[in-house]
């Protein structure tokens, strides 16, 4: 046993050294990640979790630690997931809402951010079931603010400081984040995708980006990016993003650095009075695929098939229909309101069940 102890500590100091090491190598330094909010997440290199604080307007990047495992042997089926966070944070599970979930890519286990007694909260779920708080004290860490973030305050359909930050993504060295800015001839808030660098220095005012929308027939500049995927198209890096009511738009990364409007192509109408929860890329069959959960339409397997050289919709599309890219319903999956890859094979989904109980599992990608 004597001997045993000895080789963990020199293992666990080793990688502490390791941990430390990486950190500073992106950027980050020793301190505490201040949240005001946890809402979304995403993961950049070696177990570095990248937080959107809403209420702050401000991307964290916080280092885990958790930098090495195995994802293609994990599997989780954890029933009464919101009641377990609350328990890890000590609060009551109707004080508790689940904000977004995430994989961490190189090790397998799962990120949950929540809003616990109106305070922020980080858990990790590891491979065997296990849930513990994310240490927010003394890790590696760095931050920055978003420029021309809208005010934090009630104005007209609600508070737009909470759509600050809707999504935000790691790529190609790069973090890209999704959001509203304000508007300076007034009225509702600009759509607004900002590119920022990693590690995190600065940011820009970000660009505003305005979409065709076929279930409304015209253009606009307020519908807000939901989610969405980077992935590369003929070599090409492209941001796929989802709307409400549920157009699906392309656009070319390129374009993201204009201090002008940029106008995405509208690749698919995926049927109005619908929310996009989330979206993933994966391949299968040698083909992209996208996995998209909606509020009202269940989960899609979305093909991408010509998606880059597709022209886009220009026309509306009458009576709530659909049009653009083919996709079928998973008809199976009910209820997912979170879903991140696991593997080359597997994704992992939150599903909400009737009653306030969500539950974590995992599935074979369709």
């Amino acid at each position: 046993m004597r001997a045993k102890f000895l080789l963990s500590c020199a293992v666990l100091v080793a990688m502490t050294a390791v941990s430390t090491v990486q950190a500073a190598d992106w950027g980050l330094k020793k301190g505490n990640a201040d949240l005001k909010s946890a809402g979304p997440l995403a993961f950049g290199p070696d177990g570095i979790l990248l937080v959107g604080d809403t209420k702050a307007a401000t991307v964290f990047a916080i280092d885990t630690g958790d930098a090495s495992g195995e994802p293609g042997k994990v599997s989780f089926n954890i029933k009464g997931l919101n009641e377990k966070v609350a328990d890890a944070v000590g609060a009551g599970s109707q004080s508790v809402t689940i904000n977004d979930v995430v994989v961490n890519p190189a090790s397998g286990n799962v990120y949950i951010s929540a809003s616990a007694n109106g305070k922020a909260a980080l858990v990790r779920v590891d491979g065997s079931g296990k849930l513990s708080q994310v240490k927010l004290e003394g890790v590696g860490v760095a931050k920055v603010a978003l420029p021309n973030a809208p005010e934090d305050k009630v104005q007209g359909r609600g508070n737009p400081r909470d759509d600050s930050i809707t999504d935000l993504a790691y790529s190609d060295g790069k973090v890209l984040v999704s959001g509203v800015s304000p508007n300076p001839a007034g009225g509702r808030p600009l759509s607004t995708v900002r590119e920022l660098a990693f590690p995190l220095t600065s940011a820009d005012t970000g660009v505003n980006v305005e979409i065709y929308h076929g279930a409304h027939g015209g253009l606009e500049n307020y519908s807000t990016v939901r989610t969405f995927v980077p992935f590369n198209v003929d070599g090409k890096p492209i941001v796929l993003a989802g709307f409400t009511c549920t157009p699906l738009v392309r656009f070319d990364v390129k374009s993201l650095k204009s201090d002008k409007p940029v106008r995405g192509t509208t690749v698919a109408e995926l049927g109005n009075r619908n929310r996009p929860y989330d979206m993933i890329v994966y391949e299968k069959d040698g083909e992209s695929w996208l996995l998209m959960a909606n509020s009202a339409r269940g989960v899609m397997k979305i093909s991408t098939k010509d998606i880059g050289r597709s022209e886009g919709i220009t026309e509306p599309v009458k009576g709530g229909g659909v049009a653009g890219q083919k996709y079928e319903t998973i008809e199976e999956l009910k209820g997912v309101v979170q879903l991140d890859r696991l593997n080359d094979g597997q994704a992992i989904i939150v599903v909400q069940n009737e009653g306030g109980a969500q539950d974590l599992a995992t599935i074979e990608l369709p």
